[in-house]
């Protein structure tokens, strides 16, 4: 069994796996006598890996660093500074192209940063985009203009506002869909679209719900990317 790690920008995910089956869980909840390896898709802090490296370490629990690499196998990162491409982008695109072999694929996850990543059919990554996050796009104009405000209880949508709060939300939900329906328009050939993180089912809801949510993407990746390291 191996523990599956996350760490983002804002939180930790931890799963489990187990000839194949990914089951997220707690911290609190590791079944340590039973884990062999220990994999980790690092973007956030150290610091929020110390429990996990300590609880590693007293098991006698090797553990592992995902890293972005130029190939994978037939897959080829669009980064000429391939070590400046985030992890956890790295490892959406490695699961997109393991889960969809030979599509073409748009992947949008969206968390406190959204990324959208666009792979074509040959496992080419074409590159992608960064833009803030919903939470992080109001905050940041909520906090730099004198009348402007937003709410905890207003929800999203992509109609136009008719008060303030709502205007604020649903142009970073507008805001976040069109830049992800310029991916698939860019592309020109039809794409399997893919969902990850915490608004990534609320962006499926207003941009095509035929897409797919995963919420243990990055998990997914860090396991297809752990084979390539066996077989070296």
């Amino acid at each position: 069994m191996r523990l599956l790690v996350d760490v983002g920008n804002t939180a930790v995910k931890v799963a489990t796996e187990f000839q194949g089956e990914i089951v997220l869980i707690n911290e609190a909840q590791v079944p340590w006598h039973k884990i062999e390896e220990v994999l980790i898709a690092q973007v956030g802090s150290n610091d929020d890996l110390t429990s996990i490296l300590q609880q590693a370490q007293s098991y006698q629990v090797p553990y592992l660093f995902a890293s972005v690499s130029p190939f994978l196998g037939a897959l080829k990162c669009a980064y000429a500074e391939f070590q400046n491409l985030g992890i956890d982008r790295w490892l959406t695109v490695v699961a997109s192209f393991h889960l969809f072999p030979n599509q073409a694929c748009v992947i949008v996850d969206s968390g406190t940063a959204t990324k959208v990543d666009v792979l074509d059919a040959t496992g080419q990554h074409q590159g992608g985009w960064i833009l803030p996050g919903l939470d992080m796009m109001i905050d940041s104009l909520v906090a730099n203009t004198q009348k402007v405000f937003s709410d905890t209880h207003t929800l999203f949508d992509t109609k136009l506002g008719t008060n303030t709060p709502n205007a604020v939300k649903n142009a970073a939900l507008s805001a976040t869909v069109a830049l992800a329906e310029r991916a698939v328009t860019q592309m020109g050939e039809k794409v399997q679209l893919i969902y990850a993180g915490g608004y990534g089912e609320l962006i499926q809801q207003h941009l095509d719900p035929k897409g797919i949510y995963f919420d243990d993407l990055v998990m997914q990746g860090l396991v297809f990317w752990r084979k390539y390291q066996q077989n070296d």
